[in-house]
């Protein structure tokens, strides 16, 4: 398996967290592979054989070949059915937002084909373009293009949100929104309203994620700390608290994590 990742250009760094790409050698049989929230929305391009999305125990979609996958609150599995060669662009909470005027709760939890988001002409160009490209820094190029074109429109978010965004991430997920907004319920609800337009998930939801990406990362580390010690330095209130949002945004236990064949793929993104 090989997965790398690229850093964007200064004008796209303030949207972008990074580009990635992943190849795996066809096999014999491809385990299936449990995706988590992490937060961000992703645009992705297929280039190898299709990928199953299993909507059930046995019932499966195929990913479009070039989508949009939206905001993740609860996790899913993916299966290739032969070689994986994919390349995708990881934006930040509000990066994607900036791209285009649907409301991004529309998203969430599903792959969404790039052509019923953008103008399918430009689509099918980039597409083309995406798949003959001869490495991944051409890519790069190519995808910061018809980024910064699309950015021309000069679309304005909410400040107020990008600053409860900006303390979600400067706390690591620990800050609550009452102590931003206090009592005034009627700034709250016009939050929770911009941010489902913008992010795709309410305040509450993205600082759950962001902690949990916190605390996976300490669970990551070289030398494994023990759950007692990641939880209170991810200040959940304790051990039991951490296990539960772990489960809830992930399906497993921690211990689960890194027992799981199902886990390698999204260890490496987390990693």
């Amino acid at each position: 398996m090989e997965y790398l990742t690229y850093r964007p250009s200064h004008e796209l760094e303030s949207l972008i967290n990074l580009y990635w790409s992943l190849k795996v050698p066809k096999q014999e049989s491809h385990s299936r592979q449990r995706i988590i929230p992490d937060g961000c929305i992703e645009m992705a391009f297929i280039l190898g054989d299709d990928i199953k999305r299993f909507i059930s125990d046995d019932e499966f979609i195929l990913q479009p070949r070039a989508m949009v996958i939206g905001q993740i609150v609860e996790p899913f599995y993916i299966e290739p059915v032969g070689e994986v060669d994919t390349f995708a662009i990881s934006f930040f909470p509000l990066g994607f937002s900036n791209l285009i005027d649907q409301s991004l709760d529309e998203l969430v939890n599903k792959e969404t084909p790039l052509d019923e988001l953008f103008d399918p002409k430009i689509i099918r160009k980039l597409e083309s373009d995406i798949i003959q490209a001869d490495s991944t820094q051409e890519r790069i190029a190519i995808m910061e293009a018809f980024l910064l074109e699309r950015l021309k429109e000069n679309k304005v978010i909410d400040q107020v949100v990008r600053t409860t965004v900006d303390a979600i991430y400067q706390s690591s997920g620990r800050v609550k929104i009452a102590d931003i907004f206090g009592v005034d319920k009627g700034s709250r609800r016009r939050l929770e309203r911009q941010f489902k337009r913008h992010i795709g998930l309410s305040p509450k939801q993205l600082g759950k994620v962001i902690r949990l990406q916190a605390a996976l990362s300490l669970l990551l580390d070289i030398e494994p700390q023990s759950l007692t010690k990641i939880a209170y330095s991810s200040e959940y209130y304790d051990q039991s608290h951490f296990i539960k949002d772990f489960k809830e945004f992930t399906g497993i236990t921690p211990k689960d994590f890194f027992r799981s064949d199902e886990m390698i793929l999204s260890s490496k993104f987390y990693k």
